[in-house]
């Protein structure tokens, strides 16, 4: 992406403001932790499928990343890590998410459809910046 590291990850730091750009994020309620790291709980829509899960977010502005588990909500377990390195005059972002959702009939509905969403999440994220930042 062509924005610095440090804007990209203030960019996914920024929970509050997903659900203005982030694909089926219909709502966020944060609340920070004496460990510094916040409780995030995210309200996400696919089709008819409304459901929300807390997270327990961890940013480290020395490491470069932002990490997520899931703490409560429809997911067995859900952990995903975003990453940011310098690349060129831009950023290297990755993101990689591992999870599995607990309810069957959930689960067969929602689990193709956030694994198929990654990509339009980290667009979404790409057309953020070029707002915040300029393109």
């Amino acid at each position: 992406m062509p924005h610095v590291p440090r804007a990209m990850f203030d960019l996914v730091s920024d929970l509050e403001a997903y659900p203005r750009f982030v694909p089926n994020c219909k709502a966020m309620n944060v609340r920070p932790q004496a460990d510094g790291s916040r409780l995030a709980k995210m309200t996400i829509s696919f089709g008819p499928i409304t459901q929300s899960y807390t997270s327990r977010v961890t940013a480290d502005p020395q490491a470069m990343t932002i990490t997520a588990v899931a703490v409560d909500g429809p997911f067995a377990y859900l952990d995903s890590k975003w990453t940011f390195s310098p690349e060129g005059a831009g950023t290297r972002v990755r993101f990689d998410v591992d999870f599995k959702i607990s309810n069957p009939l959930i689960a067969a509905v929602a689990e193709p459809a956030f694994a198929s969403k990654q990509d339009e999440i980290i667009d979404a994220f790409g057309e953020e910046a070029d707002r915040r930042f300029g393109a």
